[in-house]
């Protein structure tokens, strides 16, 4: 017995258990815990990842998302730096992360928040045949989230429950109209408010008159009609053309 324990103890004198993280934290830009960065469109932003409480150098990782980050090697031990440039409309609501390279459950993630006045985008000029129904779809992104309204040629809309519906959700700004009349020709303007600035986009409704429609059923009789007629022509002359052949041959 005294044998197998001077075996074991001198295996883990060779073997020592690697290091624990117990202990060890990060910060980014100061904070230690989860956290939002609100910040405005900007030609760049940092985030810096910090090592505490460690008695060795340790190697970092950051993740965008669940896409790691490619780091130059000056830039991976004890502290790490990274550079969101530009910061535009699709970082917003993004989550990098800075992990322990050796222990990934040591890790601090910043969401950021990314403010910005409304944009917005939609088909401009649209053709429809009178009696006919049509959407006006406005694609709205801000943030925070505006305040939508419909002008019709520069004036408030009044909506009339019967031809009028509208949809919305935090990008989309919908306006629904049916069996549409003259009287609904004219520039449709699809106007976002919010506290960082307006934003309005027009949309040029062009009310055609209605095609005439002819019976289905009718056309067709008519065509048969016609068919026949010119069969019972051909057929008749080539009586005829038989009469006059065999008269000359006679």
């Amino acid at each position: 017995m005294a044998a197998f324990v001077g075996r074991v103890w001198l295996r883990m004198l060779k073997c020592p258990c690697p290091p624990s993280s117990a202990g060890v934290e990060l910060s980014v830009n100061n904070q230690a815990a989860d956290f939002t960065l609100s910040t405005g469109l900007s030609p760049a932003i940092s985030l810096s990842c910090l090592v505490h409480n460690s008695s060795q150098a340790e190697e970092l990782l950051w993740y965008r998302g669940d896409g790691q980050v490619d780091l130059k090697d000056g830039n991976k031990v004890n502290i790490s730096n990274i550079c969101i440039s530009p910061v535009n409309e699709s970082d917003n609501g993004v989550t990098f992360t800075c992990r322990l390279a050796r222990d990934k459950a040591v890790q601090v993630s910043v969401t950021l928040d990314v403010q910005f006045p409304p944009h917005l985008s939609g088909e401009e000029t649209l053709h429809v045949e009178e009696e006919k129904d049509v959407t006006l779809t406005c694609n709205s992104k801000s943030n925070p989230q505006g305040q939508s309204t419909w002008l019709k040629d520069s004036q408030s809309l009044t909506l009339q429950q019967s031809r009028h519906k509208l949809y919305q959700t935090s990008e989309i700004f919908q306006l629904s109209i049916s069996k549409v009349q003259k009287s609904d020709n004219g520039t449709y303007t699809c106007l976002v408010e919010s506290r960082l600035g307006n934003g309005t986009r027009d949309f040029h409704l062009i009310v055609e008159d209605k095609k005439p429609v002819f019976p289905k059923e009718a056309v067709i009789a008519a065509v048969v009609v016609v068919t026949i007629t010119i069969l019972f022509g051909i057929v008749a002359r080539i009586d005829k053309f038989l009469k006059v052949w065999k008269a000359l041959i006679s």
